[in-house]
């Protein structure tokens, strides 16, 4: 399972960059994703679908981390726990680095753990914790 995350989650780092080029492929994102999930971070837990509003609101967002100078996301390590044969938690630790038109870039680095699911033999996100990005963004002067 191992082997089969990690390449998982260098294809969604590939998906991501691309999308910050504006390449967004909203049926891509979509096959990363259950067809439901959750979300937890500082303002609580959600629950989605993986629908057209989610397609959207994705795209919204590759939108806003281009606008905010989002120049790349480099994945840095992943380390599992499993669950079961078929669910595991991965702890994804990525970089993502910054263009900023008034000093250097800045890379800053940061952790989200995913609910993974094996589907067939795939990968699927269903979930995702996420520590509080706003905060470390005001720290490092990208927001």
């Amino acid at each position: 399972m191992e082997m089969v995350v990690r390449q998982f989650f260098e294809r969604y780092e590939r998906f991501f960059n691309r999308s910050l080029v504006s390449e967004f492929d909203a049926e891509e994102l979509a096959s990363l994703y259950a067809t439901e999930f959750i979300g937890a971070g500082p303002a609580g837990v959600r629950a989605g679908r993986n629908d057209d509003g989610f397609r959207q609101a994705m795209a919204q967002g590759y939108e806003h981390y281009r606008a905010m100078g989002t120049k790349e996301m480099r994945l840095r390590d992943i380390h599992l726990s499993p669950i079961d044969p078929l669910h595991c938690l991965a702890h994804v630790s990525w970089t993502a680095t910054y263009a900023r038109m008034d000093r250097p870039d800045t890379a800053v680095d940061f952790e989200v753990h995913y609910l993974i699911q094996m589907l067939a033999g795939e990968p699927r996100v269903f979930g995702w914790i996420s520590g509080d990005e706003q905060a470390l963004l005001k720290k490092h002067g990208i927001t």
